[in-house]
């Protein structure tokens, strides 16, 4: 497979996303005004309630079986690895950087959270069906890529909907602590030279209240928080992301292609209620337009008002393309060494692609939902997806090279 063949096809996903944000670009302008802030709101509660689910649930439940899952054990381990490095360059890269506080959990969300779906789906077929492909037989290599590529997006969804859900959660409510603080600070007691010397002495008497209330119930939380409720705390957050509803459609997925009889009550062609599984994929069809579209529709205001410096932007395309492929080869060339991986090198190189990939488009929804950096994500998708052609195409060169 020669360069250039194999640089149209690791560009094209990449140009179809980019193409599709320039018209949500373009749909959001004033002079079109199809999606205004209001409508892309309305339209992500909807990515994140419907759309993400049954893209989800059609997924799992139609192409990974419990043998799949058993023999593929390696696969959600490598996942997690890719969030565990890229979690920690991330955090340098925010402590070097520093950014605002709010930000941060958004730096680390691109640097870990790959585009583990819908990229992988489109470039492993690409790949097998080329022509001088490494895997010879292009029907077997489609179908099993396809197989690997599902099983990806959806361990790949259920740490984004948790782990990287958490993250950008956590940056909201840093956003509204500093909104608070401020306002706080524009409602602050009167001190200046005009003021009388009661308003003085009132004022100084609410402040000992205030700072007595804070030191008293700081004691009595010291005091009643006691190791199990902190755990039991820990556990009911845990619980609650895991009720999102992509996670609990990536659970019901596993459950449906896991247990034959229930698989064979929605899959193929002689099951008697397959036409769940087709209206639940059609519904799931409309995930990535809808997503890309609002990241685009983000972007107009992201290219105006964006506070994130060039570096930041610099640090993540090189985390993301340089850092994580390389230990990326690592860690496959070693768990293949230590006889941990099935043998297959489409496996291995699936693996591979999972440390290379841009971030992952449902940062963007998470964002849109918790109302907080959406224009930085937006200018942050930008940069790494334009530099994802070329790295991916690259990077893809270098894993055959290393596989075949």
């Amino acid at each position: 497979m020669g360069f250039w063949s194999l640089l149209e096809m690791a560009s094209m996903p990449i140009v179809q996303v980019l193409l599709i944000s320039i018209l949500g670009a373009f749909m959001a302008t004033d002079r079109w005004n199809l999606l205004p802030v209001a409508t892309r709101k309305s339209l992500n509660k909807i990515v994140f309630v419907i759309f993400t689910p049954a893209l989800m649930f059609a997924s799992l439940a139609k192409t990974v079986t419990f043998q799949d899952i058993i023999s593929w054990w390696f696969m959600p381990v490598n996942i997690g690895l890719t969030f565990l490095f890229g979690s920690i360059f991330g955090w340098l890269l925010v402590k070097i950087l520093r950014p605002k506080p709010y930000l941060e959990g958004l730096v680390i969300a691109t640097c870990s959270s790959g585009n583990l779906g819908n990229l992988i789906i489109i470039i492993i077929p690409a790949i097998c069906n080329e022509d001088g492909t490494p895997f010879t037989d292009h029907n077997i290599c489609r179908s099993v890529g396809l197989s690997y590529a599902s099983f990806s997006m959806a361990l790949g969804g259920f740490y984004i909907w948790t782990y990287t859900y958490q993250l950008i959660r956590t940056s909201s409510l840093k956003l509204k602590a500093l909104e608070g603080s401020e306002e706080e600070a524009s409602k602050s007691p009167n001190k200046s030279l005009d003021s009388t010397h009661q308003t003085q002495l009132l004022n100084e008497s609410i402040e000992d209240a205030e700072s007595q209330v804070v030191f008293t119930g700081g004691e009595e939380e010291k005091q009643g928080g006691s190791f199990w409720k902190k755990v039991l705390g820990f556990l009911h957050q845990i619980l609650e992301e895991l009720m999102a509803p992509p996670t609990l459609a990536a659970i019901i997925g596993f459950i449906f292609g896991a247990i034959t009889w229930l698989r064979n009550l929605i899959v193929g062609d002689n099951a008697p209620l397959r036409v769940i599984q087709d209206s639940v994929k059609l519904l799931g069809d409309g995930t990535i337009p809808c997503i890309t579209l609002i990241l685009g529709g983000n972007l107009i205001q992201g290219l105006r008002s964006s506070t994130l410096r060039p570096l930041i932007i610099v640090g993540v395309v090189c985390i993301r393309y340089i850092i994580l492929p390389l230990i990326g080869v690592w860690v496959v060339k070693a768990a293949g060494n230590l006889g941990l991986l099935p043998q297959d090198p489409l496996f291995s190189f699936v693996l591979m692609v999972q440390f290379t990939l841009p971030p992952a488009m449902n940062i963007g929804t998470m964002t849109q939902l918790f109302d907080v950096g959406q224009e930085e994500c937006s200018v942050l998708f930008l940069w790494t997806y334009l530099a994802a052609a070329f790295a991916l195409t690259a990077w893809s060169t270098i894993y055959m090279w290393i596989l075949f």
